[in-house]
């Protein structure tokens, strides 16, 4: 058998329900999906927590798993020797006591972990595969610098959240190649923290299209009645929203103008395609998609296990164990490096009256995976992902 590999944990904070109780409790406890409930093949053997405070869980959980805390990201990458003693990384860097600027960006310091992290690698003259949580980071020139640095040092890199691994209702995966027309995804919650999943929720279908991502051009955000009026000028499908809204359970009685501040996104992509992101709090608490392919509509829900941080990180667990193990991502990284200069491009539209930006810099192209990355295929959770079949996985800060 081989030699299992070592993972050091990088957190921001470590709370109950944080993601970093979402994944590496996961990594410490197991990971629950539809089929099982899988024992960890990798060990955390290190771990660093930015943010002890009173809600913390960390601590314990690292001391009931024999695993060292670190007081600095330097020296858990060398888990007690003097030089980088790890073979992956897990970057945690979302929720924690940080500040918001003035354009509504939350301040993770996910650049700076990310930059301390690449240091180590350097000076030890190795590096081993990093997975980074979510999008790169708050600003796009921290993310294109983590990007052109991984380049640099040869980072396997891995990156995103657990959206694009949700159960779809109806289940609906664009083939490889098909003609999307149009495209809309709808979302609720903040601004920028679920704007940014609602933006992935749309990437990961429109990736999938002819030609592959060819980059976005233009980005504006959108806000309140104007909404409205972009729909009613069709500068997005009015039955797109529709048919996306009808897929979700969650959905409110009445109209989507019902609801409670909405936001829009509008991307221009440079082979033609007009997309949209849409958040409409109050009115749908779950994400949606809807594209008109060949002149068809299609649409899905995407639903997340509503019970804490469930079998959706169970999914993203695996997939980010077998990215350690091959050094290969299950799915392209570009799409995070494009969805996080997408969410920097609306922020900054909303903060400069809501104008349109014209984005050169995002000249991002990439293709869609061939091959299904670990993911359910059901439209709800079920099997061992549920909390009767599977307390202990499920829901460690229970216990």
């Amino acid at each position: 058998m081989s030699q299992r590999l070592r993972v050091a944990a990088i957190c921001t904070i470590y709370h109950a329900w944080s993601h970093a109780d979402a994944i590496v409790t996961k990594f410490l406890k197991g990971m629950t999906t539809d089929e099982a409930c899988h024992a960890p093949e990798v060990d955390i053997v290190s771990m660093y927590i930015d943010h002890v405070l009173e809600n913390d869980i960390g601590t314990g959980m690292a001391a009931a798993h024999d695993v060292p805390v670190h007081p600095s990201i330097r020296r858990a990458l060398h888990a007690g020797a003097d030089k980088l003693n790890v073979d992956a990384v897990l970057l945690i860097g979302e929720h924690g006591d940080y500040p918001w600027n003035e354009r509504g960006r939350h301040m993770y310091p996910r650049r700076q972990f990310f930059e301390q992290i690449a240091g180590v690698f350097s000076e030890s003259g190795r590096s081993v595969p990093v997975f980074s949580d979510k999008h790169f980071a708050y600003a796009w020139a921290d993310a294109r610098w983590m990007w052109d640095r991984a380049q640099e040092l040869d980072i396997p890199l891995m990156a995103g959240s657990c959206l694009p691994l949700s159960w779809r209702r109806p289940w609906l995966e664009h083939d490889k190649g098909v003609h999307i027309d149009a495209a809309v995804a709808v979302g609720f919650g903040g601004i920028e923290a679920y704007g940014y999943h609602t933006l992935e929720t749309l990437q990961c279908m429109i990736e999938r299209r002819v030609g592959g991502e060819s980059g976005v051009v233009s980005v504006q955000c959108l806000e309140g009645d104007d909404v409205w009026r972009a729909r009613d000028q069709g500068r997005f499908s009015a039955e797109l929203a529709e048919a996306a809204c009808a897929t979700v359970g969650t959905r409110q009685p009445g109209n989507m103008e019902d609801c409670d501040k909405p936001a829009l996104f509008l991307l221009e992509h440079a082979d033609g395609l007009h997309s949209a992101a849409l958040m409409l709090n109050g009115h749908v608490a779950d994400w949606a998609y809807a594209a008109r392919v060949d002149g068809q509509v299609q649409a899905t829900e995407f639903f997340l296990q509503p019970d804490g941080p469930g079998a959706s990180f169970g999914y993203l667990s695996r997939n980010i164990q077998r990215f350690f193990q091959t050094g290969v991502s299950p799915y392209p990284t570009q799409r995070t490096l494009l969805t996080t200069g997408v969410i920097d491009a609306a922020m900054n539209s909303r903060y400069e009256d809501h104008r349109r930006l014209e984005t050169p810099w995002l000249d991002i192209t990439y293709e869609s995976y061939d091959q299904l990355p670990e993911r359910p295929l059901g439209e709800r959770p079920s099997g061992a992902c549920l909390a009767r079949n599977c307390p202990d996985l499920l829901l460690p800060w229970r216990q």
